[in-house]
């Protein structure tokens, strides 16, 4: 049974990585073709793999759910409060990690900057995507039908002259923030904070951004951008974790 077990795990890294017919996984296998046909066969019935058209097995439905599962079961404040405070601690601004739930985006962890100045953001609070620096590191990074699901039923209320109020507008922005690897909040929801944000991507796709946050007579936009390699090293390495 443990063979296997073992057995299946290897067929579907084997497919995920390259989709082969039956004749090639047999082979790669050093398995008989009926053999391997019977093993594809149980995989296809718990909808962990599925024959294309052309003969080809690819990764099934009841995969890619489970995979969506895992992500929103990671705890990742835990994995990354370390990360969190160390970045606090060499930014000396305010970090925040937002988290992708379900169908929506939620600060989990925040340290404070050393100037003592307060932010709106708390920790369990819902981030409002369309106008923060996390919700749209994030929202760049999926597909147009889960981004779609987060973004349903926003009120797209005007914060300051800067907030992005339209879908369009929206998603002109994210193509910029996928194409360059990282998100601004420039005045868009106070019309003294600025903040800027990276993604949290995982294997299995983006769980979550970090950001630094700072008020304009602290720190503007351009000074925070020279923080982003240090941005980049502290989600690089939470995800790592993740792996």
């Amino acid at each position: 049974m443990s063979q296997s077990v073992t057995r299946a795990a290897r067929i579907i890294d084997a497919i995920a990585a390259d989709p082969r017919t039956v004749v090639e996984l047999a082979e790669a296998f050093g398995l008989h073709r009926s053999t391997m046909f019977r093993e594809l066969q149980a995989l296809e019935e718990v909808g962990w793999v599925r024959r294309r058209g052309n003969g080809r097995y690819t990764l099934g439905t009841r995969l890619a759910a489970l995979s969506r599962e895992a992500l929103e079961s990671l705890d990742l404040r835990d994995v990354g409060a370390e990360h969190v405070r160390r970045l606090q601690r060499r930014t000396g601004n305010t970090v925040h990690l937002a988290a992708l739930m379900e169908r929506s985006i939620v600060y989990v962890d925040k340290a404070e900057d050393e100037s003592g100045v307060r932010m709106y953001s708390r920790i369990g609070k819902a981030v409002i995507p369309y106008c923060s620096a996390v919700g749209k590191a994030i929202l760049a990074n999926l597909d147009v039908p889960r981004r779609d699901a987060v973004l349903d039923g926003v009120t797209w209320e005007r914060y300051t002259d800067l907030t992005i109020t339209t879908r369009e507008r929206l998603d002109d922005e994210l193509v910029r923030v996928r194409a360059r690897g990282w998100a601004t909040d420039d005045r868009e929801f106070e019309p003294y904070v600025n903040c800027l944000a990276v993604p949290i991507e995982s294997p299995l796709g983006v769980v979550g951004a970090i950001s630094v946050t700072a008020v304009r007579m602290v720190a503007d936009l351009d000074q925070l951008k020279r923080h982003l390699p240090a941005l980049r090293e502290a989600a690089d390495a939470i995800a790592a974790e993740i792996a």
